[in-house]
């Protein structure tokens, strides 16, 4: 997604290394905005609530009068030698750590309710007893940082990682989601339960029996542990997932599908060699399809995850062109959702940023009506982007391919009044844009016809404006451009009036060049 300098045409090719770190940069000011918005959708950490009443006092086992304990009573329970008291006390604790607001997380861990939590992991004697204390853990894990540190230091990870193997299946699949939880805190805690064997662990428990409420959590847990980075994690493990987060893009579970594609944008969000692992498991296909679908929690990661791809290597662009991705994206343009918009113009951009022939499948595919539509009517963020696809093809393409987006698609009217932005860095992306642009009218002997379009546009006056633009780049850019290719005042009245010097002979330019029948040509 290499974006280009204002001073070096060579600069916005992909295979350039001098742009690594703007585009690096830029995808993760994009990043961090899809962040925000999947937080909407599906949680990194997520609570087991009960589904019964939690607020109904618990029966004594012999079914007598209820009775409704104390923390200190669920400790003293917990901390019992009598079994069924111990399975009292685990219980109580895990109802009052599932209610749906406010649960006492803080409270139980002060009581030291995790240690003993642990013990009874342990205690594969009971499995009625280690689900209660796998799911009481699990909701502790689900709270803050310091809530989930609490669990892993007191050494909780190995033990669910063992009853990954059990055979009770809902106590394999609680601990799948309270390893999920500690997965889901950052870097550090997911790289305790991947070198703890996870990965081994969840392999074995997916098959074509695997119900689909424990497939879901499963895939949930791979997606935590692709997911962060400062540091990415060790990719030599995480790359025996791609196998089988490629095949569940065939699933029809909207769940399942919505974060093996989050799984797949994580890896892809990094470099190319990681890209290349996800192109050879034959994802992108699966990928490029699933963008066509009507659901937003799977369009979302799947056009992350292919927007990714397209800010590798020229070939694994190709890849995505080849699987029908052009058609796809010139729909997403126009999708109700502001942020799929953003989404597809990115990476449209970023596949202008490639070489000639990926430029042309772009425009044969139409692209630039729909990119049009965006610097016309689109969110500023996405009209940031649809900027950064012109801007890009400006620097990229052959002059025909540049000549065509003036007068085939009338895209210079939409793309100047981006001038007018209230984002400095918009402004300059469409600066950049005209100053190629102008570098190519003087390559065809056409910057008077240019000059005039742009004037008559009304760019003329927005760059004179720009000329006390708070931003120093804006401003200089502005001067330059003005400077360069429009004469104003009376020195450049007279400078029109003198004689200049063309092809080695002297003419006369007595007035402005009137625009041509059929339109504006370089």
């Amino acid at each position: 997604m290499n974006r280009p300098e204002a001073n070096s045409r060579l600069s916005s090719y992909k295979s350039n290394s001098i742009n690594t770190q703007d585009s690096r940069v830029r995808r993760h000011e994009v990043t961090i905005e899809l962040r925000k918005s999947k937080k909407e959708d599906q949680m990194f950490k997520r609570r087991n609530i009960n589904d019964e009443d939690l607020t109904s006092p618990l029966k004594e086992p012999n079914g007598q009068s209820p009775v409704q304990l104390s923390v200190d009573e669920i400790v003293a329970a917990m901390n019992s030698e009598d079994s069924e008291r111990q399975f009292l006390g685990m219980q109580s604790a895990r109802k009052m750590l599932s209610r749906e607001r406010n649960p006492p997380i803080d409270m139980m861990i002060g009581h030291g309710i995790v240690p003993i939590c642990i013990r009874f992991l342990q205690n594969s004697s009971n499995p009625t007893l280690q689900f209660e204390a796998a799911w009481a853990l699990t909701n502790i894990a689900s709270g803050t940082s310091d809530q989930t540190r609490c669990v892993i230091e007191q050494d909780a990870v190995p033990h669910f990682i063992s009853l990954l193997t059990s055979k009770t299946l809902n106590l394999a699949e609680q601990a799948v989601w309270a390893l999920g939880n500690i997965a889901g805190d950052g870097p550090i805690a997911r790289d305790i339960v991947i070198n703890h064997g996870v990965i081994d662990g969840i392999l074995r428990l997916i098959n074509e029996e695997t119900p689909l409420s424990f497939l879901r959590n499963i895939v949930w847990l791979m997606s935590n542990l692709c997911r962060n980075k400062n540091p990415s994690p060790p990719f030599e493990k995480v790359k025996r997932l791609l196998p089988i987060l490629s095949h569940l893009l065939l699933s029809t579970d909207i769940q399942v599908l919505a974060d093996a594609c989050w799984a797949l944008s994580y890896v892809t969000d990094d470099d190319n060699n990681k890209i290349q692992a996800v192109v050879d498991t034959d994802a992108v296909p699966r990928l490029v399809s699933l963008l066509q679908m009507d659901e937003p929690s799977i369009i979302v990661p799947a056009l992350r995850s292919v927007g990714n791809i397209v800010t590798g290597t020229d070939q694994q662009t190709d890849v995505v062109i080849a699987s029908g991705g052009l058609p796809r994206l010139g729909l997403l343009l126009q999708h109700p959702k502001s942020n799929i918009v953003k989404e597809a113009a990115w990476t449209v951009s970023n596949i202008t940023a490639g070489n000639q022939k990926q430029i042309q499948a772009v425009i044969e595919a139409g692209i630039f009506n729909y990119i049009k539509q965006v610097l016309e009517n689109g969110d500023f963020k996405a009209q940031k982007e649809a900027a950064w696809a012109v801007t890009n093809t400006t620097t990229s393409g052959t002059p025909e391919q540049i000549v065509d987006l003036i007068e085939k698609y009338k895209i210079l009217k939409p793309f100047i009044d981006l001038l007018d932005a209230k984002d400095p860095r918009t402004i300059k992306v469409v600066q950049t844009g005209l100053l190629n642009l102008f570098n190519l009218a003087e390559k065809l002997g056409g910057t008077e016809n240019l000059c005039l379009m742009v004037e008559e546009m009304g760019g003329l006056d927005k760059l004179e404006a720009l000329q006390q633009h708070e931003n120093e780049e804006v401003y200089k850019k502005a001067y330059a451009i003005i400077d360069t290719y429009f004469n104003t005042g009376e020195e450049g009245a007279e400078q029109e009036l003198a004689p200049q010097e063309v092809n080695g002979a002297l003419e006369f330019n007595a007035s402005q060049p009137k625009a041509p029948e059929g339109g504006y040509t370089f």
